[in-house]
């Protein structure tokens, strides 16, 4: 997995996802419903505070209008007193309870400086000035407007209905008179409603915080410990079993798993049972064949020796018949070979050796063939010591064996072009390459390639009679040396067979190395230096060293 320890922990935890999401949309649909019905419940104070305050304003205005038109019209000391009054008589004693009253000239009015503007509570300038252009468009009709005012002694601004209603002094003119209904009341009841939403939000939240939880817990478990027998069962323990609770879907889910953990377990054991007959078929047919394999070697020795004696069809058929002896004698120890990797029974005597002094036995071995063959052999070394070897823990007899088998297949499919053998090391790693110049593998015979029995062009002429288990028996060596065995190929390009081995028990090659180069093993080193091949096996020594 990749990506941050959060987001893997994410990925990785169904119930964490299904109660985040859960909470989220419960969050998403709290938020939602609550801000509609704050919104619907603000909007009916606010519709019931501009009533009632349009109410109470036609009457006040009704009330100073008639105590204006009862004022003396020459005593101007006497108008300007009649309006304090009452100005401060419509002012409320606090901003809960009273209003805020403005009083000024109307816009026009050349004689507003008879009556000086009025003001209680809130100062004229606080009030928009649409609010007098709306008076005096339609003097007859209460203007409304609802505006934020900060009141005299208070820092914060409080919602407010203004109502402007118009006047008319005697000598005086027209005069704008404004009421202003702070909704202090109205804002602490919105407060406590929002308080009150907050608290129920969040606990509606943890409800289904926990509603989630719950029903993600009853499905999680069951779905945990399948995942738990799964594993178990993964690891060969094919016994383990899931409980069956109730008669519910959960149950039913738990008792197809069961029964398909058992139908799985049958056929493993059907399988094993097949495989264990067909290695012991194979053994046994191995060994058997043994006895009457040496009674016709025996026979045919003697006829091979006296082939001379022959007439020339009868040498022949003597010739032939050692041959395919030979070949047959070859097949049956390989057939053993393949048994004991089967049963597991391969042991390995593994001692510390010189690889160089092996490549170079084997490469001596198949020189006779390469000759015949018309093809050249070449060794490079890399990363040897100062007397020339390079030490690995092995079982040499196996590893020769897997030289053998690359070498001569590399001579096989040669065209008789050069071979050359490549033998790199690093402090951990050894890797040897055989490179051919021949006609190479496809991409599908690649794949093939280690197959027991399978051959690149089974109608191909070959020169040793092999059996076609040589390069199954390699790969098999080489896993069993904690090791591997890669190829890679090109059409007409040829081949490059690589053995990778760790040098000593303390290393483990978890991983599998570096895809084989093509072309590296033919490309010349004049200055001695490693090829890329090792660099690469290096790098990557150095990465698990690091882990």
């Amino acid at each position: 997995m990749t990506g941050s320890p959060l987001a893997r922990w994410w990925r990785g935890n169904l119930r964490l996802r299904v109660i985040s999401t859960t909470v989220l949309l419960g969050l998403l649909l709290a938020g939602l419903l609550g801000t509609v019905l704050y919104q619907q419940i603000a909007q009916g104070l606010v519709a019931q505070s501009v009533d009632s305050a349009e109410r109470d304003a036609v009457q006040q205005v009704a009330l100073a209008q008639e105590a204006f038109d009862s004022t003396d019209r020459r005593d101007d000391a006497g108008l300007n007193d009649v309006a304090d009054d009452q100005v401060r008589s419509m002012a409320g004693t606090s901003p809960e309870s009273g209003r805020q009253v403005v009083f000024l000239p109307a816009l026009g009015n050349e004689r507003g400086n008879l009556v000086n503007q009025i003001t209680v509570g809130i100062g004229a300038d606080q009030l928009p000035s649409s609010l007098q252009v709306a008076i005096r468009d339609d003097p007859e009709n209460q203007q409304v407007v609802v505006v934020p005012v900060t009141l005299t002694g208070e820092e914060a601004p409080v919602t407010a209905v203004a109502v402007g209603s118009r006047l008319v002094l005697p000598r005086a003119g027209q005069y704008d008179l404004v009421l202003v209904y702070p909704m202090v009341r109205e804002q602490e009841t919105l407060d406590l409603v929002r308080q009150l939403f907050l608290v129920a939000g969040l606990g509606l939240i943890a409800l289904v915080a926990g509603l989630g939880w719950l029903a993600t817990r009853m499905v999680t478990r069951p779905v945990s410990r399948a995942a738990a027998v799964s594993q178990e069962l993964a690891r060969g323990r094919l016994d383990e079993r899931l409980p069956v609770e109730g008669t519910d879907e959960l149950a039913q889910l738990a008792t197809s798993f069961n029964t398909m953990a058992d139908s799985i377990q049958l056929q493993i054991r059907e399988l094993r049972s097949l495989s264990q007959l067909q290695q012991r078929f194979v053994s046994d047919v191995s060994h058997e064949l043994r006895t009457p394999l040496t009674t016709i070697r025996m026979a045919g020795e003697v006829l091979h020796s006296s082939r001379d004696d022959f007439p020339e069809h009868l040498a022949r058929s003597a010739e032939l018949l050692q041959q395919e002896l030979d070949r047959f004698e070859d097949l049956l120890g390989e057939l053993l070979e393949i048994s004991r990797f089967d049963s597991g029974a391969v042991t390995l005597e593994r001692h510390r050796e010189d690889l160089v002094a092996v490549v170079e036995a084997a490469v001596d071995a198949v020189r006779t063939l390469a000759d015949r063959l018309g093809s050249t052999l070449e060794v490079k070394v890399y990363g040897s010591d100062r007397e020339g070897v390079i030490s690995v823990l092995m079982d040499g007899r196996r590893i020769s064996r897997v030289l053998r088998n690359l070498l001569i297949n590399g001579l096989e499919h040669g065209e008789g072009r050069p071979i050359t053998v490549t033998v790199a090391a690093t402090e951990q790693v050894v890797a040897v390459s055989v490179r051919d110049r021949g006609i190479g593998l496809d991409e599908e015979q690649l794949a093939r390639v280690f197959d027991r029995f399978w051959r690149a062009d089974p109608s191909r002429q070959r020169t040793t009679g092999g059996t076609g288990l040589g390069l199954a028996i390699a790969q098999e060596d080489a896993r069993v040396h904690g090791g591997w065995l890669q190829v890679s190929s090109e059409p007409g390009q040829g081949a490059c067979f690589r053995l990778v081995l760790p040098r000593g028990d303390a290393y483990v090659i978890a991983e599998p190395p570096p895809p084989v180069p093509l072309a590296t093993p033919e490309r010349p080193d004049p200055d001695g230096q490693v090829p890329p091949v090792v660099l690469a096996l290096a790098s990557r020594e150095e990465q698990n060293d690091e882990q």
